[in-house]
C-alpha cells in the first residue's frame, strides 16, 4: 500500500491496515504461541486443562480455596509444557485473541485482599511470546 502527501492521520491508519494483514496472514500460515510461568513462593498453584484446551482451572492460588476458571475465547487452545515445570503455552491463529487470553488468566490471579504485592508476589505471568517455530522473544 502506498500514499504520497498523506496527512499523518492518513498514513498512520494506512499502517494499521497493513499491519492488520500481515497479523492475519501471519495467524493463518504459521500462528501465534505464548508462554505463561506459574510463580509462587509457598502454596503451589494447581492448573487443570479442560474442554481439549479452551478451559483452564487454577487451584490453591496463595492458598485459597477458591477455583479460578477462565474460559479461552475462540481459536485458542492451552496445554501444559512438555519439557518445563509450571508452564503454561498458548497457541492460536489470531494474535489479538491469544493474547486476550492470556491477559484473563493473568487478571485472574492478581494479589488482592490487603496484601502487600511487594511481598506476595505470586501470579501467573507471560514469559516470551511470538509465531510458531520461531524464536519466541522474551519478556
Amino acid at each position: 500500500m502506498e500514499k504520497y502527501f498523506g496527512s499523518a492521520k492518513q498514513v498512520s491508519s494506512i499502517r494499521t491496515v497493513a499491519s492488520h494483514i500481515k497479523n492475519m496472514m501471519t495467524g493463518v500460515t504459521k500462528g501465534f504461541q505464548y508462554k505463561m510461568r506459574l510463580v509462587y513462593a509457598h502454596f503451589p498453584i494447581n492448573v487443570n486443562i479442560e474442554k481439549n484446551g479452551g478451559l483452564v482451572e487454577i487451584r490453591n492460588f496463595l492458598g485459597e480455596k477458591f477455583v479460578r476458571k477462565i474460559d479461552m475465547l475462540d481459536g485458542v487452545t492451552c496445554r501444559k509444557s512438555d519439557d518445563v515445570k509450571d508452564e503454561l503455552i498458548f497457541e492460536g491463529n489470531d494474535v489479538k485473541s491469544v493474547s486476550r487470553s492470556c491477559a484473563l488468566v493473568r487478571q485472574s490471579c492478581l494479589v488482592k485482599g490487603g496484601k502487600d504485592i511487594r511481598k506476595f508476589l505470586d501470579g501467573v505471568f507471560v514469559s516470551a511470546w511470538g509465531v510458531i517455530g520461531e524464536t519466541l522473544r522474551a519478556v
